[in-house]
């Protein structure tokens, strides 16, 4: 937090205020008593100990991240454990990955959903993996010991990050677990996150995509909902019950808590807490950043991801092959498509830039008010908006850079995967052992990357996003290679794109595998993808470098006077792939004039959406017929009908996917799975009338699972509360 002193940083921290709205924070789990008060006055029923323990089980040990080898504590999901052999929900479009992976032409488990009716008919998932959160220790005195106020701000910066690195290591030298320091209020408050982590991921189960991605592109981000947007997992470990890579000894992980499932469905002003790791929200961003956001990075995002789209749509129109392999892709790309439309959109609606200019102008205006603050704070703004009014032409080359070429055609990044294999065949040709090493390893890597790539698709990808690049951005960011494109192909990328993928050993599985029969690091050389990659990587790491020092010394002052101007505010930290609490109510909303939407949608509501010419809103014929004969079970609401979503406040965003949705009693009710379209604004500024958290209710998940599936084996593991 500030910057001033730790211990008046904690203290602000101490103090509860009756004006923070229940609806709005994602809090720290292990200062959660802070709001405890409010918690319990809006429904809660649980002591602050049963959320957060170090000692003895709490509901933190049900819940868990997901991530992959590559990053294994940047979570992009989230998950709950709800039996005692250790059982996981999350959403579908969170395992939509997996499944897209064991799916072929001949089982298309995105089509037909998978159910994996006993143990060892369950999938395992190479590089998946699951974390839980053990504790959490507040370490800012530690890390901040290593600097002072006459540092300048890059060494400041260096003296932070290695007084991180060296809490990580000296914790993990004494513990079992993973170790993790985050920074909080851009760099003035650290924790030390402790975690246990699982490898051996096992697909369980999943309803054919007509249920769990039901309304596709065109419901996301939207309510009215109608998605049995689930997954199912299990977590394995060795047999003496600690976390292990993939065996066939391994044995279903025995929990320390999992989740009680209710099935009294929820009403409107009902409690409701989510638990998960959300990714990243920008909440103290300033006017000049929402300027550029709304000027030229969101304009930029839409634009390359519409013509990336379409390529891939039109592809896997044409065949169930291309459709499987660009499946998770095209879900991928699609889904911030979307969303920086919407939050476009609605930092316009709801003058986001105004609200933040404002609170701008009573910061200035606070700071100038004492000479003290002003020699502290005065240059904080001043810092920020310089950074931004000489940023513009560099955002946009950062913004194309990551959106056209290192996430354009995937065969500019593949050969990186092979950088020690070309480093052994230059230095160490005589090295056979180490030389067949490197070549098992390589073609691990290639199977895996060409099971889900198709040539013409990539390359059509590749020539109109690296054309766009070169059109759009200034000369000053152009490659090298743009040069080529001129003089050899007449500035023509499709021809420019013919050349490499018909050059390349990289274009496909048959080149590459011909590579690896007679590998030789001059072919690697002179291949001519190595220029590009090459070019691509020096100017990644030249505009990331380029960053300026000062910019980050700006936000930090600002934060830490935020802090200390509002001193009747409970603060919370932005999200950062940690574990947060968020609390608030079931609840309807009015969206716009004269339009008011219910806090629940049924079954009724899949039929009413129903095209069978649109495979966004197929309905499966098992699903009509449960429907026409109310075969519902013991899932059904009271009123009857059979409740697929709700809506409550909670504050949400990207990584909260996958979350429990909690009520008063500690008993999942629900997997939180979207935002609102109303609300799209909202991870730079929180809307209280409009934001709305979008969750499956879980007694639809049940019925889908039981009366669809037939997948009782499942249903008999979990705790059922009538």
């Amino acid at each position: 937090m500030i910057k001033k002193s730790f211990i008046i940083l904690f203290s602000l921290l101490m103090i509860f205020s009756s004006s923070i709205k229940a609806d709005e924070g994602m809090w720290l789990l292990s200062l959660i008593g802070k709001n405890y008060a409010q918690m319990k006055a809006e429904g809660l029923r649980l002591t602050a100990d049963d959320i957060y323990n170090i000692n003895h089980a709490s509901l933190k040990d049900a819940i868990v991240g997901l991530s992959s080898d590559r990053m294994p504590f940047g979570f992009f999901c989230s998950g709950e454990i709800i039996s005692s052999q250790g059982l996981v929900i999350t959403n579908h479009h969170c395992g939509y990955e997996s499944i897209q992976e064991h799916s072929t032409v001949e089982h298309d488990y995105l089509k037909d959903g998978f159910w994996a009716m006993s143990k060892d008919q369950e999938l395992t998932n190479e590089g998946m993996m699951m974390s839980r959160l053990v504790k959490m220790e507040d370490v800012t005195s530690k890390v901040l010991a290593a600097v002072n106020d006459t540092m300048d701000e890059a060494t400041r910066e260096a003296a932070i990050k290695k007084a991180m690195k060296k809490i990580e290591k000296d914790a993990a030298k004494d513990s079992e677990y993973g170790t993790s320091v985050k920074s909080m209020f851009d760099n003035n408050q650290f924790f030390l996150f402790y975690y246990e982590t699982f490898k051996d991921i096992r697909l369980v189960g999943a309803p054919p995509s007509a249920i769990g991605k039901f309304g596709g592109d065109t419901d996301n981000w939207m309510w009215p909902r109608h998605t049995g947007d689930f997954s199912m997992f299990r977590i394995y470990t060795g047999p003496d019950g600690k976390p292990a890579k993939y065996s066939k000894d391994n044995i279903p992980y025995k929990p320390v808590k999992f989740l009680p499932i209710s099935l009294k469905g929820e009403k409107k002003g009902d409690f409701a807490m989510v638990m998960g790791f959300p990714g990243s929200t920008d909440r103290y961003l300033t006017s000049y950043g929402i300027e550029q956001a709304l000027e030229i990075t969101n304009p930029a995002v839409v634009r390359i991801r519409t013509k990336k789209l379409d390529i891939m749509k039109e592809d896997m129109a044409s065949s169930d092959a291309i459709r499987i392999k660009y499946a998770s892709k095209y879900a991928q790309t699609a889904n911030y498509w979307k969303y920086y439309q919407g939050q476009s959109r609605g930092l316009k609606r709801l003058h986001v830039y105004d609200k933040k200019k404002a609170l701008e102008d009573r910061f200035d205006k606070w700071v100038n008010q004492n000479p003290e603050r002003k020699a502290k704070y005065g240059d904080a703004l001043d810092l920020i908006e310089k950074y931004y009014q000489s940023d513009k032409e560099q955002a946009l080359a950062k913004q194309y850079l990551f959106e056209a070429i290192l996430q354009g055609g995937e065969i500019i990044l593949f050969p990186l995967q092979f950088r020690e294999l070309k480093g052994v065949l230059k230095n160490s040709p005589d090295n056979k052992e180490l030389i067949n090493t490197f070549i098992e390893q390589a073609k691990k890597s290639s199977k895996k990357y060409f099971k889900d790539y198709n040539e013409a698709t990539d390359k059509k990808i590749f020539a109109a996003l690296l054309e766009m690049y070169y059109k759009d951005v200034p000369k000053d960011y152009h490659l090298d290679i743009f040069k080529t494109v001129e003089k050899k192909f007449k500035g023509d990328f499709n021809k420019y794109a013919d050349y490499i993928y018909k050059k390349s050993i990289y274009a496909n599985k048959e080149k590459f595998d011909a590579f690896l029969a007679k590998p030789s690091s001059k072919v690697m050389e002179k291949d001519p993808l190595n220029e590009i990659t090459k070019e691509v990587i020096q100017l990644y790491y030249k505009l990331q470098g380029s960053e300026d020092i000062n910019f980050n010394k700006g936000k930090r002052l600002y934060m830490a006077g935020l802090m200390e101007m509002q001193k009747d505010k409970l603060f919370y930290p932005n999200a950062n792939s940690t574990e947060r609490l968020t609390f608030g109510t079931v609840g309807d909303y009015n969206p716009a004039d004269a339009v008011h939407y219910n806090y629940f949608t049924t079954l009724k509501g899949v039929m009413e959406k129903e095209d069978p010419k649109n495979d966004e809103f197929i309905v499966p014929a098992k699903l009509k017929e449960l429907y026409k004969n109310k075969d519902y079970g013991q899932y059904a609401d009271a009123d009857g009908t059979m409740h697929v979503c709700f809506t409550t406040n909670n504050d949400i965003t990207g990584g909260n996917s996958g979350s429990v949705v909690i009520n008063g009693n500690g008993e999942m009710i629900g997997t939180a799975f979207d935002g609102n379209w109303e609300a799209m604004s909202g991870d730079i500024a929180f809307e209280p009338k409009l934001q709305k958290c979008i969750n499956v209710d879980v007694r639809y998940v049940l019925f889908i699972i039981d009366k669809y599936a037939g997948a009782h084996n499942l249903i008999k593991e979990m705790t059922i509360i009538k």
